[in-house]
């Protein structure tokens, strides 16, 4: 199979591209480098795979039709998994209108050259912020998501609706997935536990928001990507539009993650309380039913082995 992945040297994408590769399946990566973090890692997250023969690298943006074009001509491509997205919270507050124009401008543009080669499935990456805040108990797919309290949340269930509707118009197969806190090695520089662990190490002051009651539902990597593929499976043989959940079902507080830094590194942490930030959300929790009933998703890594398997990676990188 021919899979056009978009975004495909960032963190999740790469680990898919190997794991696609791997599985015998012709891959094409986009990936347009942008300075949101260094290039030259999202480089480095390809170098075990850029000069295989089953891989290729288009370096381009997904806003640009033609960047596009060089992505499906002549490459026969059967199935596009867009992960390419501006991605933080915090960040779009900053910059809303590159995050729409990103996130759900882009999002359109590739639906639109799936059409143009007669592509006819998809899987898109969702984010669990779409849920905002809720006021308790685990996030399933039919609650309602239309109160986002980020440019980010709000561009992200944005994209799932132009997946609708021009899953309708083109009679596509789309399937959304929801990824809950994903982690583990090559995670960006800017996410708590990558961002922790190096202030850990330095000796320098941690921010911590708000009282450390805040809670994830962190994801270990491995397990987000058997989700991935689990999903082409279904896609392959499903017809028309789904929403999965892929995370762990379990939350882990802020102070319970930092308190397994500290353990696993034999480090100290020193605290510097800020307040909570605007955007964040209280927690996260997924509910994982209808993703083990249908995609047979079975997450198996525990946070704290999850932990471990990070750590081993930082300290080599």
């Amino acid at each position: 199979m021919n899979i056009l992945v978009t975004g495909g040297a960032g963190f999740i994408g790469s680990h898919l591209c190997e794991r696609l590769i791997a599985k015998g399946e012709r891959v094409v990566c986009l990936d347009n480098f942008h300075p949101f973090y260094s290039p030259g890692i999202k480089r480095q997250n390809l170098s075990a795979i850029l000069s295989h023969p089953s891989f290729r690298l288009v370096e381009g943006d997904i806003r640009n039709p033609g960047d596009l074009d060089k992505c499906f001509a002549d490459s026969g491509i059967d199935l596009v998994i867009h992960l390419a997205a501006m991605a933080g919270v915090r960040p779009s507050i900053e910059n809303p209108l590159l995050y729409a124009d990103v996130n759900i401008s882009g999002t359109l543009q590739v639906l639109l050259a799936c059409q143009k080669y007669g592509v006819k499935r998809m899987l898109f990456a969702s984010s669990s912020s779409v849920y905002g805040n809720k006021d308790g108990g685990s996030f399933r797919e039919t609650d309602p998501v239309d109160q986002p309290v980020s440019p980010y949340a709000a561009t992200k269930r944005a994209g799932e609706l132009v997946c609708y509707n021009q899953s309708r118009l083109m009679d596509m197969s789309i399937v959304c997935l929801r990824f809950f806190t994903v982690f583990g090695p090559r995670q960006r520089p800017d996410l708590a536990i990558h961002k922790f662990t190096r202030l850990l190490c330095e000796g320098s002051p941690i921010p911590v928001y708000g009282d450390g009651s805040t809670s994830r539902d962190y994801t270990y990597i491995d397990d987000t990507i058997d989700g991935v593929l689990k999903a082409i499976d279904y896609i392959g043989s499903h017809h028309g539009f789904e929403i999965f959940n892929l995370g762990e079902s379990r939350t882990v507080s802020l102070a319970e993650m930092l308190a397994g830094l500290e353990k696993a590194t034999g480090k100290k942490a020193l605290i510097d309380r800020q307040p909570l930030q605007p955007g964040d959300v209280a927690y996260t929790c997924a509910d994982i039913t209808k993703s083990r009933e249908v995609l047979a998703y079975n997450p198996v890594w525990t946070f704290e082995d999850g932990l471990s398997r990070f750590l081993d990676w930082y300290y080599k990188n």
